[in-house]
């Protein structure tokens, strides 16, 4: 866990960790589930998070974590444009982005087909090397300025949970939609997301993560999921650059451009 500087406060932070994540959390749960609209701002990467990934690669991290934040977040909130006044503004900063070893990651992968090339059923543990982590901070500001609820989350590549993919910003890419699920359901129940039960998805946002439409249209600078295509590239670890289009671009460039 790497703690940056864009929190309004880190004092009012407690420890709530899952199984594979490390996290601390701040919720005002009364004045979160009071909230009915809220904008996303775009995620940054801070300038040391991770300097061995492209530009590209941070922006499609990041525009990843942005796309999740606003399915999530869509379950209970109305989302509107960034540049729209709204009771609650949420804006997350990666401040750690460990890369992939994408050797090992293809070795993973090669091992993982091998058994079923002979016809034998079995699971393949990931090659514990070269796993990729992320971490981000994020805090939700009101129309009065104090900050409801912010977390800073951490998390790693493992070998029996992560898919391997043959690039450096794999686990990364991967890791940024969990984040993003994690900081939305804080906001959506008014509770940490960690040690309780997860509630089913609507099927808006089942839809929304399969590269459907967003309930809002906010959500479309975001770009849409790569769908079916993204999950057939992960099961066989394919860089996500290879399917993910990104941002949805602004008169001929990305909103981040």
């Amino acid at each position: 866990m790497t703690s940056g500087s864009s929190l309004s406060s880190y004092d009012d932070l407690s420890t709530s960790d899952g199984m594979l994540t490390k996290s601390r959390v701040h919720v005002n749960k009364d004045k979160v589930l009071a909230a009915k609209t809220i904008r996303i701002m775009p995620t940054a990467f801070l300038p040391t998070a991770s300097p061995a990934l492209s530009d590209n690669q941070r922006k499609l991290v990041a525009n990843t974590v942005d796309r999740a934040l606003c399915i999530g977040l869509s379950e209970r909130f109305q989302i509107v444009a960034s540049d729209t006044s709204a009771d609650l503004t949420v804006h997350a900063v990666v401040t750690h982005a460990a890369t992939t070893d994408e050797i090992a990651a293809g070795a993973s992968q090669v091992a993982g087909i091998a058994p079923a090339v002979l016809g034998i059923r079995a699971l393949v543990p990931r090659i514990p090397i070269g796993l990729g982590s992320l971490t981000v901070e994020a805090e939700t500001q009101s129309r009065e300025g104090k900050p409801p609820a912010s977390m800073i989350w951490a998390r790693g590549a493992d070998s029996f949970t992560s898919s391997p993919r043959v690039s450096s910003a794999g686990d990364a890419y991967d890791l940024a939609t969990a984040f993003g699920n994690d900081f939305s359901q804080l906001l959506v129940t008014g509770s940490s997301p960690f040690g309780a039960m997860p509630s089913a998805p609507s099927l808006q946002k089942i839809s929304a993560s399969f590269g459907g439409k967003a309930k809002y249209a906010a959500c479309e600078a975001f770009g849409r999921g790569p769908g079916v295509t993204g999950m057939v590239a992960q099961r066989v670890g394919m860089p996500p650059e290879w399917t993910d289009d990104g941002a949805a671009p602004v008169n001929g460039r990305g909103p981040s451009e």
